[in-house]
C-alpha cells in the first residue's frame, strides 16, 4: 500500500520540486498541495494522507498552529517538518506540539524519502546533522517542574532514550549498545509508554527538558 503524502509549503517553486521528487518514489503518492497552514487542515480532512510534510513559516496559520490543530483533531496523519533550520528557532516549538520528525529542505532525495517512509510507520527520529542544534535549543528552554522523572526507566531505557537523542534509528541503536533491533523496539515502545507521549521525538523532547 502506497504512503499517502500530503504537500504543505507557500513556495509553489518547492511544492513542484517536492512533487517531482516524491512521484517518481514506487510506494510513495502525492495525494494534494496545500499553501497554508488552513488549506492543509481543510486538505486532511478530505484526503486523509498518511503524511504531512509542513513548512513552518506560511500565511494565514503557520505550521506551529496547524500542526497542534491536527494533533487536537486526532487526525491520524504524521506531521513532518520541512525546515531551512539555520534560520528557524521555531522547530522545537514544531516537535512539542506534535510533529513526529524535521527535514532540511535542503536534505537529499534518499534521506526525504527515507523520512517520510519513517515518518508513515511512526519510526522517525533526529537527523544527526542537526540534532544537536535542537538539543541546546531545548537545554535553554529546560523547565523541569511538571515534567514526569525519568528514573521510571529502567537503565538499559535511558541508554535507548540516550542514544534516540543522538538521533539513532534502532537498527544503529542496536549496533552501539551490542543488542538485538527487535531488542531496541520493544525498549523504545516502553519507553513511550511509561513517559506517557506519542511516539520517540516526543520522548527526547521530554528528557531534555527534564535535563
Amino acid at each position: 500500500m502506497s504512503v499517502r503524502v500530503l504537500l504543505v509549503d507557500d513556495e509553489q517553486l518547492v511544492r513542484t520540486g517536492l512533487r517531482m521528487i516524491l512521484g517518481s518514489e514506487p510506494g510513495l503518492d502525492v495525494v494534494g498541495e496545500a499553501a497554508d497552514g488552513q488549506e492543509a487542515l481543510t486538505s486532511v480532512a478530505t484526503l486523509d494522507p498518511d503524511v504531512v510534510l509542513l513548512d513552518l513559516r506560511m500565511p494565514v496559520l503557520d505550521g506551529i498552529s496547524t500542526t497542534r490543530e491536527l494533533v487536537a483533531r486526532g487526525v491520524r496523519a504524521k506531521v513532518l517538518v520541512l525546515t531551512t533550520f539555520d534560520t528557524d528557532r521555531n522547530v522545537v516549538d514544531a516537535l512539542q506540539a506534535g510533529a513526529i520528525g524535521f527535514l532540511l529542505k535542503d536534505a537529499p532525495a534518499d534521506q526525504l524519502v527515507a523520512a517520510i517512509r519513517a515518518a508513515a510507520t511512526g519510526d522517525a527520529v533526529l537527523a544527526p546533522t542537526v540534532a544537536r542544534r535542537v538539543t541546546e535549543e531545548l537545554a535553554r528552554r529546560r523547565t523541569p517542574d511538571g515534567i514526569p522523572r525519568l528514573d521510571v526507566l529502567t537503565e538499559r531505557e535511558r541508554d535507548v532514550l540516550g542514544r534516540m537523542a543522538e538521533g539513532l534509528s534502532n537498527a544503529e541503536i542496536a549496533q552501539r549498545l551490542f543488542i538485538s533491533e527487535g531488542t531496541v523496539k520493544t525498549h523504545v515502545a516502553r519507553i513511550l509508554q511509561k513517559l506517557g507521549v506519542r511516539d520517540r521525538l516526543q520522548a527526547v523532547v521530554l528528557a531534555y527538558r527534564a535535563g
